[in-house]
């Protein structure tokens, strides 16, 4: 009878001890605060193929980009296929904060100087807080270092530059796509003729895939509404510009290997000085590199 009278106390304590447990358990969970997940690695680099994307660098880290343009694959085997016409751009872009970026570049083609400010306003977000998608803006100066074309008469400094204004709207759906939306601004100080518009407004979307761990597959392209450009470049008619290409990750590299109708490697040449025609060949064959350095340690390492 006692050895009955064990077992069941036994198990009383058992089941009561079991009870306060999960009580605790309980009650651990309801004082968790919920968790805000950021959307992280929207596209591999800052830039999707030629233009930006919504990515920034983080504080303290600075980012060497060498862009590389071929010329034409058309031009024929005695250019090589477009090898030596090729133009390069050299930039540096440094993350102020996490968010906010300021960049200076030059490129061969055209002799131009660039000046950037980016700043990630809006991050996409999920659990606690909720938001659908980033949002980037991005602003550039171009100064045009060329001799004047005409230097007998009166040239003004402000006649070199060009601006332009983006807003960067994308959204990462899972691990496998992402989509970007490009509203664009340009801004010419000087145009050729009365018919063209100093400001030219145009509409760009872009996306990237994901291969494989390391490899993406993107595409970008900007549209120009008709009725702005009126003059010709080069004796050739402005041209919607569109771009596809592959990231490859490696470390602290990214690889971007892409074909193109720009020559120019910045927003100013992709939307109004785009020429080539994709369907009589007119491609461009290019790469991006990209290499970040940490300048500064994060707050948290100090």
């Amino acid at each position: 009878m006692k050895k009955w009278i064990k077992i069941v106390c036994i198990l009383c304590i058992s089941t009561s001890t079991l009870q306060a447990q999960d009580d605790l358990l309980d009650m651990l969970e309801e004082t968790e605060e919920p968790v805000t997940n950021y959307t992280i690695a929207t596209f591999k680099s800052t830039r999707l193929v030629s233009g930006h994307s919504v990515e920034t660098n983080g504080e303290g880290v600075l980012q060497y980009l060498i862009g590389h343009r071929f010329g034409r694959l058309n031009s024929g085997w005695r250019d090589l296929f477009g090898i030596d016409n090729a133009t390069i751009r050299m930039g540096f872009e440094y993350g102020l904060t996490d968010n906010i970026n300021i960049g200076i570049g030059r490129s061969s083609f055209q002799k131009t100087y660039d000046g950037t400010v980016k700043w990630k306003f809006l991050r996409q977000k999920s659990g606690a807080k909720n938001f659908p998608f980033t949002a980037t803006i991005v602003s550039n100066i171009y100064a045009d270092s060329r001799e004047w074309a005409n230097p007998d008469r009166i040239n003004y400094f402000s006649s070199r530059l060009n601006f332009n204004h983006s807003l960067l709207i994308a959204r990462k759906f899972g691990d496998f796509f992402s989509l970007q939306l490009m509203p664009t601004v340009i801004h010419r100080n000087l145009v050729k003729t009365a018919e063209d518009k100093n400001t030219i407004y145009a509409i760009g979307l872009g996306t990237s895939f994901r291969l494989s761990g390391s490899l993406r597959l993107n595409a970008e392209y900007h549209y120009i509404p008709p009725g702005q450009i009126a003059s010709k470049i080069g004796g050739e008619d402005v041209q919607n510009s569109f771009s596809i290409g592959v990231d490859l990750e490696t470390g602290g590299h990214v690889f971007q290997l892409h074909l193109t109708n720009s020559r120019g490697m910045t927003e100013r040449y992709l939307v109004g000085e785009t020429t080539g025609n994709w369907f009589k060949g007119d491609i461009h064959f290019g790469f991006n590199v990209s290499r970040v350095f940490t300048v500064k340690k994060p707050k948290e390492f100090k």
